[in-house]
């Protein structure tokens, strides 16, 4: 009964949430266009669709994934599990390396939910197509995932130093200029794309609960001040991660080609 009533509960909050969408497609097509809706059928179809999975998705998040994310974040920064039998010695501190298997966890996490990403999956597969096959679809998404999991590590490790968000951020866009300086013209858009589309549905939350987990667990951190700012991080690492990869790309072909032809052959 209250899964039944929760639910009720979150399909009428998504519906006021959609409803302002909806009026202003049907009023720009009555009024402005002054047109029917073509397939109306299907249209009001796929709307019920995307409601109904809207409710379902951020129903799980708060049955799922967002405590999930918090109790994957105490257990990983529980006393007992960083210093094992010296946990109950007070002569024991604990410091920033102490935290290594929530960085890994951070990174794994990161790379995996952007991997099952649709937004990147989609950006991928345009790219390539666009490029006729000069992008390599996996290759950029790996990239992008890469990027992200490294991000997310770096956000848990200011969470757990205390380190000041905006310092982390500005050297990070310092890299992101240097590198847009010396990279390929035609990669730049692509990559800057990339960190707003490795934060959708699928990353978005579980970076938040982990964000917000390891403040939680933390002592002397604040969930407001240092639980927030992980996805600032997993929207800036995959713009370094595929200018990088770009880079990387046209320094080998440039390789390829010039050993052909000291070879003797053509290019």
């Amino acid at each position: 009964m209250e899964t039944l009533a929760l639910f009720e509960t979150t399909l009428w909050s998504t519906l006021r949430d959609v409803a302002p969408i909806i009026a202003v497609i049907l009023g720009f097509q009555v009024l402005v266009l002054r047109r029917t809706i073509p397939r109306l059928k299907q249209v009001l179809y796929g709307t019920g669709c995307v409601i109904l999975g809207l409710a379902l998705f951020l129903m799980g998040l708060e049955q799922a994934l967002f405590p999930l994310g918090r109790s994957m974040a105490e257990q990983l920064t529980d006393p007992e599990f960083l210093h094992g039998a010296n946990a109950g010695l007070e002569s024991v501190s604990t410091h920033w390396y102490h935290y290594h298997a929530v960085y890994l966890f951070a990174f794994t996490m990161g790379a995996a939910a952007v991997m099952v990403e649709p937004a990147v999956i989609a950006v991928a597969l345009k790219a390539n197509q666009l490029s006729g096959g000069a992008i390599n679809a996996n290759g950029l998404r790996i990239a992008i995932a890469l990027g992200v999991g490294v991000g997310i590590a770096i956000g848990a490790l200011r969470i757990v130093t205390g380190g000041s968000l905006h310092l982390f951020i500005l050297a990070a866009y310092t890299v992101v200029i240097l590198q847009t300086v010396f990279a390929p013209r035609h990669m730049i858009p692509l990559a800057y794309d990339s960190g707003g589309v490795s934060t959708s549905t699928v990353t978005v939350p579980i970076v938040a609960a982990l964000g917000l987990g390891l403040a939680e667990s933390i002592p002397g951190r604040s969930p407001l001040i240092d639980g927030f700012g992980m996805i600032a991080f997993a929207v800036i690492f995959p713009v370094i991660s595929v200018l990088a990869y770009a880079q990387l790309a046209q320094w080998w072909h440039g390789k390829t080609d010039h050993n052909t032809i000291s070879q003797g052959e053509e290019p």
